[in-house]
């Protein structure tokens, strides 16, 4: 199994605002990293090589992160050392936080590349529900054979 990661962040402003040129102008350098990365499977992106245009959500300015990784070890490997860390220690100039939960994990089958709306719901649900097997954060260790067992909660 691989492990599909979604993550959202709401953008204090436009794609083109001089206030977020810096965040934009590393889009380049920190996919190339990711894509290079050990255990990297694949992101989503448009033709532009990242995900910035794409609208998952009615606000225009909450942008989205999907990818698929060989593990969580690969996954915070890249983002806790690599380029990206220090990205993301600057995202309170150009994004909002929120009392919500804004990423989530989850076991995906081998060659399952996740749509939007799945990433959508395993979000929602780990909103409602915590986590658990089926969508978790980093707090927790659920392995593959977790998630195979788990039964889901309607």
């Amino acid at each position: 199994m691989k492990l599909a990661q979604l993550n959202i962040a709401l953008s204090k402003y436009p794609m083109d605002a001089p206030e977020i040129k810096d965040f934009v102008d590393n889009l380049e350098p920190v996919n190339a990293i990711a894509d290079q990365s050990d255990g990297f499977v694949w992101r989503l992106q448009d033709d532009s090589g990242d995900a910035t245009s794409i609208n998952a959500f009615d606000d225009p300015n909450m942008l989205v992160n999907l990818s698929v990784w060989d593990s969580v070890d690969a996954l915070k490997n890249f983002m806790f050392r690599t380029h990206h860390r220090d990205i993301m220690r600057r995202k309170s100039e150009w994004f909002y936080r929120s009392a919500e939960d804004t990423y989530v994990l989850w076991w995906i089958a081998d060659g399952h590349i996740p749509s939007i709306e799945e990433a959508k719901e395993r979000l929602d649900y780990l909103r409602n529900h915590g986590d658990s097997p089926y969508a978790f954060t980093f707090k927790s260790n659920y392995t593959p054979e977790d998630a195979a067992t788990f039964e889901l909660e309607v």
